[in-house]
């Protein structure tokens, strides 16, 4: 028999997810992201791409008997919108008969599949670096939340997070068929929960080791539902594509440039602003001259090595 290493590595794909894992930790270490705040968007789900639709899996309470359907259909390029997953389905609260232990149903969500196993171990997203988690919609108005799972001692935990939308259908009156838009969420702001109940006590998400990403519908009101998902990233640029977090921006903003639109050219205004802030803060007195000569230089080596 062969060994569970030899299994493995004979996994599809293995090698290919190796190589993209040493990748990842290599730009990490090349631009120092673990010391400096990183400026470029960090992919997760990209859907314009059509092979990331066919990992994604579907969840409802058909699974225990009940009757809510839930589905993913890839949409091809239109116009100026690029290609996109679109979640659809139907919520019923209808109970099975034969399973008198099923007493709620009327959900539906969907998440990426497990990533697999590299040499260096199963395979996950680091957004430890990063503010805010980004996510590209079209909405039809219903109460969706944002899933996230990591490595975790309980299997069932699951970090969630309401989905505010501004531009979803309905917004500006009956006739409005919605809008694209990009809604933030800061990291730090996700709620433990299991089996949908808040759980205690709370614990920071481990964003070192996001296993999988995705949304839930649980407003239990029957009926069709779809939400159109363009991407899905971590970011530190706000709205404005200004850097947010630790240099001390406005917190409140809701929405973010577009993954494709964030330019080298930005990236390195926003660099040079940052610094100004902190020199700034230094002839203030609010910062050490060691720390800010290193935090700047850091910053500086960043840019020149990406």
């Amino acid at each position: 028999m062969f060994s569970a290493t030899a299994r493995r590595a004979a996994a599809p794909g293995f090698w290919q997810k190796t190589t993209q894992r040493f990748q990842e930790q290599a730009r990490v270490a090349i631009n120092l992201e673990g010391i400096s705040m990183p400026l470029k968007p960090y992919p997760i789900l990209d859907f314009a791409n059509p092979q990331t639709a066919t990992w994604m899996k579907t969840m409802s309470d058909r699974q225990i008997g009940g009757f809510s359907t839930a589905e993913i259909s890839q949409v091809e390029a239109r116009d100026s919108t690029p290609p996109y997953m679109l979640f659809h389905g139907n919520i019923s609260t209808q109970l099975p008969a034969n399973r008198p232990d099923v007493s709620r149903t009327g959900y539906a969500a969907w998440r990426n599949e497990d990533r697999g196993m590299t040499l260096f171990g199963d395979l996950y997203w680091d957004v430890d670096s990063y503010t805010y988690l980004a996510l590209r919609v079209k909405s039809d108005g219903r109460k969706y939340y944002v899933n996230i799972k990591t490595e975790s001692l309980v299997p069932s935990d699951i970090h969630q997070h309401r989905l505010y939308t501004k531009r979803h259908r309905g917004a500006d009156g009956p006739q409005d068929p919605g809008r694209w838009e990009t809604v933030l969420i800061k990291i730090r702001e996700f709620v433990r929960t299991s089996h949908g109940a808040i759980t205690e006590p709370q614990s920071e998400i481990i964003k070192q080791k996001v296993k999988s990403v995705g949304l839930g519908l649980i407003d239990r009101v029957p009926g069709p539902f779809e939400i159109a998902v363009g991407a899905i990233w971590a970011t530190n640029l706000n709205e404005r594509g200004q850097v947010d977090g630790d240099i001390g921006w406005e917190e409140s903003d809701q929405g973010s440039a577009r993954l494709y639109n964030v330019t080298e050219e930005k990236l390195r205004q926003h660099a040079g602003y940052a610094a100004l802030l902190f020199y700034l803060a230094l002839k203030a007195g609010s910062i050490e001259s060691g720390y800010l000569e290193v935090k700047v230089d850091l910053m500086y080596a960043s840019l020149h090595a990406s």
